[in-house]
């Protein structure tokens, strides 16, 4: 008598429905440098962080990460149940959300990237990944498309000698003329209107232009060269080119490097509890600081025996992950 197999097949609408692709730069991402997969990959979480853990390492690059697709797709739990699970998972070191930079210039847009690792990883090793990706996002030089090299004639032909015309040369100070006055010059000429006691001639100007050019060259424009050179003035002043000299050197302003801006972020890593960005430094165990005392309270708190909670279980494992880490 043929042995009849009793096993029922699962209904149609507990099977999982087929898994949705996020738009392209979305989605989820596999670190690399992962173990093997292994039936006891997540034996030390909950049963529900187990579940999703075993479910999201089976979909591919470019699947949806968002609560509501993971949560359509799998037929167990609902979007606060996966909510939960993927804060836990995170804390535990298996995956981090984060908002990367795309493109550049006016065409830039933030993406969010869930990275998963089948092995959980501690706080070090996620901080120096993502570091690693933040160079990876930035925007790399153009490079030329690969192409045969341009011909080049074995023997050029010599071009015909030519005489060129002489070109002719302005006297120097018309060329002086037709560019105008600098800058400094034209501060120079005002300070007599500003204070009779410096008028200085255009023969003056000529010979200081140079000392006040070094003044712009340092960044001070004409108000600032003005002030400098007429703040605090005796009651008369013999010389006014040798005063005016004198002040130009004496209150030459220090040459200060020009300013430049921090490079911008272009990775920002998601609090897996409350949603707010930072850098990934800052972040410890997938939480920014006021989450992470929370979680730290809640977990010191003592929980009832007969309600065993979730979180308590996904500490236990991380605590069971550093003292791996450390006996390596």
């Amino acid at each position: 008598m043929a042995t009849q197999n009793l096993i029922p097949a699962l209904p149609t609408s507990v099977r999982s429905a087929p898994y949705p692709k996020a738009s392209p730069g979305y989605g989820k991402r596999a670190v690399p440098d992962q173990c093997p997969p292994a039936a006891d990959d997540f034996a030390f979480l909950p049963e529900r962080e187990r579940y999703i853990a075993a479910y999201v390492d089976r979909l591919p690059d470019g699947a949806a990460m968002s609560i509501k697709s993971l949560a359509k797709s799998q037929p167990l739990y609902g979007q606060m149940a996966v909510g939960s699970a993927l804060r836990a998972l995170s804390v535990a070191g298996h995956l981090r959300q984060v908002r990367c930079a795309v493109g550049d210039g006016e065409s830039i847009r933030w993406v969010t990237r869930t990275f998963w690792s089948r092995t959980a990883r501690d706080h070090e090793w996620w901080t120096a990944f993502l570091a690693a990706e933040e160079g990876r996002c930035a925007p790399q030089p153009a490079v030329a498309p690969a192409g045969p090299p341009p011909w080049v004639p074995d023997e050029p032909a010599a071009a015909p000698e030519t005489v060129e015309a002489p070109v002719p040369v302005l006297p120097e100070q018309r060329a002086g003329e037709s560019q105008g006055p600098s800058p400094a010059y034209l501060a120079l000429a005002r300070l007599g209107r500003t204070d009779a006691r410096l008028a200085l001639s255009a023969a003056d100007c000529a010979v200081l232009e140079q000392l006040a050019a070094r003044w712009f060259a340092r960044g001070a424009d004409a108000d600032y060269l003005t002030r400098a050179l007429t703040a605090g003035l005796p009651e008369a002043v013999g010389s006014p080119v040798g005063f005016v000299r004198r002040r130009l050197l004496d209150k030459l302003p220090p040459d200060l490097p020009a300013a430049q801006d921090p490079p911008a972020r272009r990775l920002m890593v998601e609090c897996a509890d409350c949603g707010a960005l930072g850098k990934a430094e800052v972040f410890r165990d997938g939480l920014c600081g006021p989450c992470l005392r929370s979680a730290r309270g809640a977990a010191a708190a003592p929980a009832p025996e007969e309600d065993s909670g979730a979180g308590c279980d996904v500490h236990d494992h991380v605590r069971r992950l550093r003292e791996q880490l450390k006996a390596r």
